[in-house]
């Protein structure tokens, strides 16, 4: 197939390159309207019983306060009359808008919750829901008053400026940086211009497919930096591997031709077998129900599956036009010949390969001793406190914990069904009596300590014919582990007669979050496993191969893991950095280690092949790493950093789940292109002798290996 394919693009080369260019531009028109399709939440659960609890509150009551309004006089307390005023005009407008709805104010209310204990605040809430425009008309200062924007939609609001500012910033940062290091890389300007137009053709094909999956179903609007930062790498890597090739069989004699069939033939099949390993581990994302999780899967497998397309097909065109001209404008201090093999990664090789003890104990004991804060890891969610302490949102936020009573972060109690005052008030003294609960409020009255303690003044809002609502209020910080537990005593509360009762809120959204990702988990881990498994065996015949590639790349991957508690949770970089440290989003995680494990296996089959490559045509076990790391050690490594680039430019952003997927990714790829291929993977070869390539022999029919080598002489017709 791959033989069929170069001589197609020897062939067709220039009808192949119009018509890339035609898609390129289709793509383009196409995928500019992504960012208007995309949005900027996906990190709940849509089957869990918080997202039940908030679809009822949405239905029958109007909708949660999703929209917090922060009022700050300029002078004296929000009870002074300048404040009175200003105070009462904001809140009858917000009601009088109709982008909001359930508008509840302080000085409506008169409610000592909505006000800080100094009276320096008070508080505004409103539903806003996907009217996220609406935040501008109320956020101008005023003579009398300040108001900041907060809440759910105001964090949505700025975590969306925040990702496409950072997105701009993380370019400007690594693109010049990429130019010049693919210049250097590929020791010409001609050579080093060919990513470009590979990563141009999948960053836009794939803003094109989210543009269309976006009008279908829901995507996350972080999905866009994957797409920009994989798409570049991905390039990279697979043009360095084809054009190296290309010119390695054009310094062995080969015409132009000839040598991009042989470079199809076997840069190829390890392109191909590279993707294939990395849609396989991103496929897994899509076992999750959280859409943000999902979001990731669609733009990574899109983007792998593009640029393999793109250099299988696209870049073997280019090659077969310009042919020896690939090596126009090469660097002058460059000598010798361009394909020349790594005399420092075969030193690299050799020594691994006669101290294999000395080497690998230390290097795993390293990584082992990274991976340690594992041992005592937090999980949570999003919140505003990702965002920089400059933004609106997260000074909202801050104020809201420093200065009130959790009065925006209750557990909310939603029952679907008639309940009759006295049953409203049964179950409401039945929840107050719960440990940690301060009191509940609802429209039967406010409970504390299993009886009534006042009437309501917001009963009538908490009512209706066919649903109630219940607030239950807690000193405990909504994301400690003691609000989680309360969260669950909540639903073990016996239901009331004849309704149904749903937990909602933030801590119960957390709760919930962690259990679907927690409950798939050993699924998602069963099917990497499996899948790398058989890939590489297919590709390289062997049943311990990829046993020995699992084992390596869990200890790699669990110490990147570990440094990203070091960093994100314990705090060790916040100041440098500038993030607040907390407990770690669970479903960044599982995305970091999807597509960390998916580009170490990239690089895995990038070395094996030149290793197998070199076993099968007669060489020992130690010549033949020796020479396939002298082969393809350049390679790895150049690739390794140009695509670290892209990565650790997220450090950047001001959003700090963005830093830990860049900075993590970053660090992933690294280690794997330096530890774990050139120094692990030798010493593991030499201490696995011959027994390295064996497979029993019913499944050794089942090995796909590269097309007879006589098949590079055939004229492509």
């Amino acid at each position: 197939m791959l033989h069929s394919l170069g001589r197609l693009a020897v062939r067709r080369a220039r009808l192949i390159l119009v018509a890339a260019t035609l898609t390129l531009v289709a793509a383009g028109v196409i995928g500019a309207g992504a960012f208007a399709q995309l949005k900027t939440e996906g990190f709940d659960d849509p089957n869990a019983d918080s997202t039940k609890a908030a679809t009822l509150v949405e239905e029958r009551f109007g909708g949660e306060a999703d929209l917090i309004l922060l009022v700050r006089p300029e002078s004296g307390t929000v009870d002074d009359p300048a404040a009175v005023a200003a105070g009462t005009a904001l809140a009858k407008k917000a009601a009088a808008d109709p982008d909001l709805s359930n508008v509840v104010s302080y000085w409506q209310t008169k409610s000592p919750a909505l006000k800080s204990p100094d009276g320096e605040y008070a508080l505004v809430l409103a539903h806003a829901g996907d009217n996220e425009e609406v935040i501008e008309r109320y956020t101008s200062d005023g003579p009398d008053i300040t108001v900041a924007a907060g809440g759910e939609a105001g964090v949505r609001s700025d975590v969306g400026a925040e990702v496409g500012e950072s997105l701009a910033i993380a370019e400007a940062i690594a693109v010049p940086i990429t130019l010049l290091l693919l210049v250097i890389a590929f020791r010409g300007l001609v050579a080093g211009l060919l990513p470009l137009a590979i990563g141009l053709i999948s960053i836009m094909g794939t803003f094109a497919e989210l543009a269309i999956l976006g009008r279908l179903t829901d995507v996350a609007i972080y999905a866009i930096n994957l797409t920009t930062a994989l798409g570049l790498a991905l390039a990279v890597d697979y043009a360095l591997l084809m054009v190296n090739r290309f010119r390695e069989e054009l310094a062995g004699g080969a015409d132009t031709q000839h040598a991009v069939i042989r470079s199809v033939q076997t840069a190829g099949r390890t392109i191909l077998f590279s993707a294939t390993t990395v849609v396989a581990a991103l496929s897994v994302l899509l076992l999750f129900p959280l859409y943000f999780l999902r979001s990731f899967a669609y733009a990574g497998i899109g983007v792998v599956i593009i640029s393999c397309v793109a250099a299988l097909v696209v870049l073997p065109a280019l090659l077969a036009v310009l042919g020896p001209r690939v090596n126009k404008g090469r660097l002058p201090w460059f000598r010798g010949e361009q394909a020349a093999a790594s005399t420092a990664w075969a030193r690299i090789g050799s020594f691994a390969m006669r101290r294999p003890v000395i080497v690998a104990v230390p290097a795993i004991a390293a990584l082992l001793a990274l991976a340690a804060p594992l041992l005592h890891v937090e999980f949570g969610t999003p919140d505003d406190r990702v965002l920089h302490t400059s933004v609106s949102s997260r000074q909202v936020g801050d104020v809201l914990r420093e200065e009130f009573d959790n009065a925006t972060t209750g557990i909310e109690v939603v029952t679907d069904g008639a309940m009759s005052s006295a049953e409203v008030s049964s179950h409401a003294t039945e929840l107050s009596r719960l440990g940690d609960v301060e009191r509940v409020e609802s429209s039967a009255g406010i409970f504390a300590g299993g009886a009534r303690a006042a009437a309501n003044p917001a009963a009538e809002a908490l009512s209706r014919p066919d649903a109630q609502r219940l607030t239950v209020v807690t000193a405990l910080d909504p994301r400690s582990a003691e609000a989680e537990s309360l969260v669950r005593d909540v639903r073990e509360t016996a239901d009331p007669a004849g309704a149904k009762v749903y937990v909602g809120g933030e801590t119960a959204a957390l709760v919930d979050s962690k259990h679907a990702i927690s409950s798939r988990l050993p699924m998602a881990a069963l099917l990497i496993g499996v899948s790398t498994f058989v890939l590489l065996f297919l590709f390289t015949g062997s049943v311990l191969q990829p046993l020995r590639a699992l084992v390596l790349n869990l200890v790699s991957m669990s110490a990147v893991l570990g440094v990203m508690v070091l960093i994100f949770q314990d705090g060790a970089l916040s100041s440098a950095l500038g993030f607040t440290p907390m407990p770690l989003d669970t479903s960044m995680l599982v995305l970091l280690f999807c597509i960390a494990f998916g580009l170490s296996m990239d690089y895995e089959v990038f070395v094996l092949s030149r290793i197998k490559e070199f076993h099968d045509a007669g060489l020992d076990n130690t010549r033949a790493v020796v020479e396939g790391m002298a082969r393809s050690g350049r390679i790895v490594s150049t690739a390794a950093a140009l695509m670290a680039v892209s990565f650790f430019a997220f450090g950047t952003a001001s959003v700090s789940f963005l830093q830990l997927f860049g900075l993590g990714t970053g660090l992933a790829i690294l280690l794997d292109a330096t530890v774990v291929r050139g120094l692990l993977v030798p010493a593991f070869l030499r201490l696995m002798g011959r027994a390295a390539w064996w497979s029993p022999k019913p499944l050794r029919r089942l090995h796909i290996s590269e097309s007879p080598a006589d098949e590079r002489v055939a004229e492509p017709a």
